[in-house]
């Protein structure tokens, strides 16, 4: 059998296919879910003649309205609004999320806040806010950082195939797009960039005896010097030579 060997110090722990395979499996499912629902909100949406939309989402500045930074993501003005953002979700959510669906879910609630917050507080007050695309931005950031900060090599090829595939969508996050919420898209990037930091893999910690050892392998930490030897207590062992010695003296030789 070869010999096994633990992972250096800091060194982030590492799943095996099976496991990655499973949470790949939970992230396409969790995602096709999130899909499903926002689709049955936009079909009751719909049938209300949108007025779904326009009553619960985010109006700057407008107290009555924080509660909704929740609902506005699910929320779209209308079917072509919807089918622009399902694709992007979907894919941005999926890679999001494979690497560990709570960790998703968590990055999910940031950057509904970041970009939430960013209409509510900039947006001129005299428009309603609605849509996923500020969370799509969300993911996108996070996914292109993400394996930066994980010192992930397939992780980091991903962010950046994806970065570079598109990045025009960065355009749509500064001033000058009418009818698109560039502060939404804007905050949910700020919240996907913080997020590939906050979410990061921490490095295994190793147990204190194996990193002992290892300082004292490196000569950082000197091995413990031995014992000394305990004071013996009680008569000392009788030699037999001794005992002969005694006997020729008897005898007068």
């Amino acid at each position: 059998m070869a010999p096994a060997h633990e992972p250096a110090p800091g060194t982030p722990p590492t799943l095996d296919p099976a496991q990655l395979i499973a949470e790949a499996r939970r992230a396409f499912f969790t995602v096709f879910t999130v899909v499903c629902l926002v689709w049955a909100v936009q079909l009751v949406n719909w049938l209300t003649d949108e007025r779904l939309a326009l009553l619960h989402g985010i109006r700057a500045r407008d107290a009555g309205s924080l509660g909704y930074l929740l609902t506005a993501p699910f929320l779209h003005l209308n079917w072509q609004h919807l089918e622009g953002n399902s694709g992007p979700l979907f894919v941005f959510g999926f890679l999001a999320a494979y690497r560990g669906v709570r960790k998703f879910l968590g990055l999910t609630a940031l950057v509904v806040v970041t970009s939430g917050m960013a209409v509510w507080l900039f947006e001129r007050t005299d428009v309603v806010t609605v849509g996923a695309s500020g969370v799509i931005f969300g993911y996108f950031g996070y996914v292109v950082l993400r394996g930066v900060f994980d010192r992930n090599l397939i992780d980091t090829l991903i962010g950046l195939a994806m970065g570079a595939s598109f990045a025009y969508i960065l355009t749509t996050a500064v001033p000058g797009t009418p009818g698109v919420s560039w502060l939404g898209h804007l905050g949910g990037l700020v919240g996907g960039l913080a997020g590939a930091w906050i979410f990061r893999t921490r490095g295994a910690k190793a147990p204190a005896s194996l990193t002992a050892a290892a300082a004292r392998r490196n000569g950082a930490v000197p091995a413990p010097a031995e014992a000394p030897a305990q004071p013996q207590i009680g008569p000392a062992p009788v030699s037999p030579r001794a005992d002969l010695l005694k006997e020729l003296d008897d005898l007068g030789l």
